[in-house]
């Protein structure tokens, strides 16, 4: 049955199961593939136990792969003759952007279970999916859609574009997240993944220590002694975006909003409007109300530009068109 894609990421995982939404539909794979999510939840919890950051740099991935030219694996292309600077050399991506290692491995897999049958979007969305549910112990937890194809076109100069960067001030955020579809909500619940992952200095020291800020002086203390005044591409140390409670995904981040103990601007841009403030305080003080909020924003990011059809094929390799 046909139903639009807000009523079909609004309804429950049970009503999702049997809907196809966007194109996109839970159990994708059941018949051609039946494996795949699995073969790929393997290589994410190999490589999240090695190092929890990865998990980190899998979520962001889904969020840069999406806002970019859809959900569609574009972020995944190397650099050719043709296309010497596609997306993944995109300022907000590189050097920063983690886990391409993570989809190889998984892409291997896959392809060796089921040959040209999964596409490296869906792996991208897999990915995400099962980082947030090991890093949040569990407690993030959803059935992720799947049925995208792998893009063609990747421009790292998109990447400015489109991507929100950390100095963004609320109205910045919202426009970007309404000319995809979102939500002022799904701003609030989606940068709850800040409560993991590490940032580059060069993030925040010009706009957080150097100018005059918000925040809170216990951290911008701690940061002073980790950052350099001037990060330079030689000298660009990395830092937990939570101090508090680095490798996991809570509700730790709306707790340090408040408190003024967050690195960005973006950040801190929560509190400068009455209704994302209010948002804020909720879900810094019901704990598993935004765990199962950003279960389903992830799901609605993860629709954003599907490829279908003739817009799209299944890559042999997530670094390379066919």
């Amino acid at each position: 049955m046909a139903v639009s894609i807000k009523l079909c990421l609004a309804v429950s995982c049970a009503l999702v199961l049997a809907t196809a939404c966007h194109g996109l539909q839970v159990g994708y794979y059941r018949t051609t593939c039946p494996r795949a999510e699995a073969l790929v939840r393997a290589e994410v919890k190999k490589a999240v136990r090695a190092n929890p950051g990865v998990g980190a740099g899998l979520i962001r991935m889904l969020f840069h792969d999406c806002f970019v030219e859809g959900c569609d694996a574009s972020v995944l292309l190397d650099p050719t003759q043709t296309n010497p600077q596609p997306e993944k050399l995109g300022a907000p991506n590189n050097p920063s952007l983690r886990g391409f290692e993570v989809i190889d491995a998984a892409k291997a897999a896959v392809e060796k279970a089921c040959p040209g049958t999964v596409s490296c979007a869906d792996i991208v969305a897999f990915a995400g999916r099962d980082a947030s549910y090991l890093l949040s112990h569990a407690k993030v937890s959803f059935h992720m859609p799947a049925g995208r194809l792998d893009g063609r076109k990747s421009l790292a100069s998109d990447t400015l574009t489109f991507l929100p960067g950390p100095s963004s001030n609320l109205s910045s955020l919202v426009s970007a997240f309404a000319a995809k579809g979102l939500s002022v909500e799904d701003v609030v619940v989606l940068s709850g993944a800040h409560s993991i992952g590490r940032s580059h200095c060069s993030s925040f020291v010009q706009t957080r220590l150097t100018s005059p800020s918000d925040i809170a002086t216990p951290l911008a203390t701690l940061l002073r002694k980790q950052c350099p005044a001037n990060p330079t591409t030689g000298n660009d140390p990395t830092v937990s975006e939570d101090v508090v409670s680095p490798h996991a995904l809570d509700n730790q981040y709306y707790k340090n909003v408040l408190a003024r103990k967050v690195l960005f601007t973006s950040d801190a841009a929560l509190l400068s409007a009455p209704n994302t403030a209010r948002m804020v305080r909720a879900n810094a003080r019901f704990a598993g109300s935004w765990e199962k909020k950003f279960a389903k924003a992830m799901v609605r990011m993860a629709a954003i530009g599907v490829k279908t059809g003739r817009d799209g094929e299944i890559r042999r390799s997530c670094r390379l068109v066919n």
